[in-house]
């Protein structure tokens, strides 16, 4: 089996213990949706989440076996695809509790729903970092820029945007991020980014001038940063504070696992709240261990960014990799009341389809990039890379 896979093994052993580890939470926690909501067993919750994570390996796997410069071409062919299903799901018109929730589609053949969302993510950083690789980027025009990247990048982020606002904001900020290190020019940033902060300006004044237009999520968004700076228990603050209570019911060493209490009292606790599950059933230790994880995940993915010699492979792993991380630490935080209220999913761990399988195929493309091949040190013409001088992440020779 060791012969067959490629790629960093320490990468591989992480990302195993992550899905082993996560059976015994979900198992627990989904007990909630049959004892408290009345739908389906245990057991049938812990199949689904077995069947999840074997096809998530299955995809992984097969991703790790192409060429990582293939996937500059499928992010140009994906691109428009992407564009196609989030105008789709955006115009399915979902409303929970009066507030738009259009994120998901139906998928009529097997009957599962899937995010838009998750697979824009990964296009879309493939994409932003193949253009970023490009030798002439800091004498590119900003008219060239704006309409080969920004273009995009804000199209599939303001279709995102009204309807899960953490996941447009997380998108925003690593493309951001990844044209900072590749030295695209700081004048052109700041006009995004200005033009970023006027598109969410406009987008607040005409849902406030014309509420009935649109289903109104500005008030959720409002209400959780109000909740989590009062700190005070209300209808609103009801699942955080159940999480708090699961997690001092934890204390050093936890109640045991599957002896949650609080689990009958989370709506989500075997998907946005699981860590709070975990910290009560696992306790203090069980809690950091996960952390330290996470932490040994962030750590191979600056590992792999540093060994890549292809700019477009740098930048490609970073962003990928760090948005996990980054998405895990969000979950973390709302658990312990650290951060607002924001659906991230816990990866690896939380229960979900399609979320786990992008984050399986993310995965399976920084695994690819990490593979020591021919293609590391020459390009598909078959010249020599020359490493781009960026100093945080470039080898010295």
């Amino acid at each position: 089996m060791f012969n067959l896979i490629k790629g960093d093994k320490v990468l591989w052993g992480i990302l195993a213990l992550l899905a082993i580890f996560s059976f015994l939470p979900v198992f627990s926690a989904s007990s909630n949706l049959v004892y408290v909501v009345g739908r389906g067993s245990p057991w049938g919750y812990l199949v689904k989440h077995f069947v999840i994570l074997v096809i998530g390996f299955i995809l992984m796997y097969s991703v790790h076996k192409i060429p990582y410069f293939y996937f500059k071409g499928i992010s140009i062919l994906m691109l428009p695809v992407v564009l196609i299903l989030l105008l789709y799901t955006a115009s399915q018109g979902t409303v929970i509790d009066g507030a738009n929730a259009s994120r998901w589609i139906k998928i009529p053949i097997i009957g599962l729903s899937f995010q838009t969302s998750t697979l824009a993510a990964v296009v879309l950083m493939i994409f932003t970092a193949n253009h970023l690789a490009k030798p002439n980027l800091r004498q590119i025009k900003f008219s060239q820029s704006l309409l080969q990247l920004w273009l995009p990048v804000l199209g599939v982020v303001l279709l995102i945007f009204p309807s899960n606002l953490s996941t447009a904001a997380l998108l925003f900020t690593m493309v951001i991020i990844l044209a900072f290190i590749a030295h695209y020019p700081m004048r052109y940033l700041l006009t995004i980014c200005g033009m970023g902060l006027a598109f969410v300006l406009l987008f607040f004044l005409l849902v406030k001038a014309f509420p009935g237009s649109f289903p109104n999520r500005i008030d959720t968004w409002v209400n959780r940063i109000e909740n989590f700076s009062s700190g005070k228990s209300t209808d609103g603050n009801y699942q955080v504070a159940r999480a708090k209570t699961a997690i001092v019911s934890g204390k050093i060493f936890g109640l045991g696992a599957g002896k949650s209490r609080m689990k009958n009292f989370l709506p989500q606790s075997s998907s946005d709240f699981i860590y709070a599950i975990i910290v009560e059933e696992f306790g203090l230790i069980g809690g950091i261990g996960l952390i330290v994880l996470y932490m040994l995940l962030l750590f191979r993915v600056v590992v792999i960014a540093h060994n890549t010699h292809n700019l477009f492979g740098k930048l490609t792993v970073i962003g990928l990799g760090i948005p996990i991380i980054f998405q895990a630490f969000i979950n973390i935080g709302v658990a312990l009341q650290v951060l607002p209220v924001t659906g991230q999913n816990l990866p690896m761990i939380s229960s979900g389809g399609t979320s786990a399988w992008m984050t399986c195929i993310a995965m399976g493309v920084i695994l690819s990039i990490s593979v020591k091949r021919d293609t590391d040190e020459v390009n598909e013409d078959g010249q020599e890379q020359i490493n781009n001088p960026i100093h945080i992440l470039s080898e010295t020779h």
